[in-house]
């Protein structure tokens, strides 16, 4: 009986990678000049106010479109509601922009997200997406993230505007 739990247990946690793993299948739109900076060396987590990605495109470069971004919230759907005071696995996403990392009442966060800092600017926000572990090593959100650049500034644009 204990192995079937075991079982059942690794099975839920390989469900839920899947469905936090990324991967936008559909087009995020046309392609857009991205301005690229000189992409930084993986030395670590940036500071709070850092927003250098690893890819090197710069946030300011792109223009997200919520629609689109509305596609790429189902990824996060598994954890995350964007309805204001309903958590999930994670914290609700409602008026994400502007408040400060590991900030909602009643929500169990790990030490270094309600540690961190972090006031999710929509830059903040991008560079999260892509590598979330990078941002705040030892978060409780398993996911890999998002490597399209297009793709984190569509989602942005939605959560910005999620109506």
């Amino acid at each position: 009986m204990v192995r079937m739990k075991t079982v059942a247990a690794v099975m839920t946690l390989s469900i839920l990678a899947v469905g936090c793993s990324g991967g936008d299948t559909e087009s995020s739109g046309p392609a857009t000049d991205t301005v690229k900076a000189e992409a930084p060396v993986d030395t670590g987590p940036p500071t709070a106010d850092e927003v250098a990605t690893l890819d090197g495109v710069a946030y300011a470069s792109l223009t997200g479109d919520a629609a689109s971004g509305k596609s790429s919230f189902n990824q996060c759907r598994t954890c995350h509601v964007i309805d204001p005071g309903m958590n999930r696995l994670g914290p609700s996403l409602a008026n994400i922009v502007g408040r400060k990392a590991g900030s909602i009442a009643g929500f169990n966060y790990s030490d270094a997200n309600a540690n961190s800092d972090i006031i999710w600017t929509e830059e903040k926000l991008f560079q999260f997406l892509e590598k979330p572990a990078r941002v705040i090593p030892k978060t409780k959100m398993f996911y890999a993230g998002m490597p399209d650049a297009q793709a984190r500034a569509n989602l942005i644009a939605y959560l910005k505007n999620p109506d």
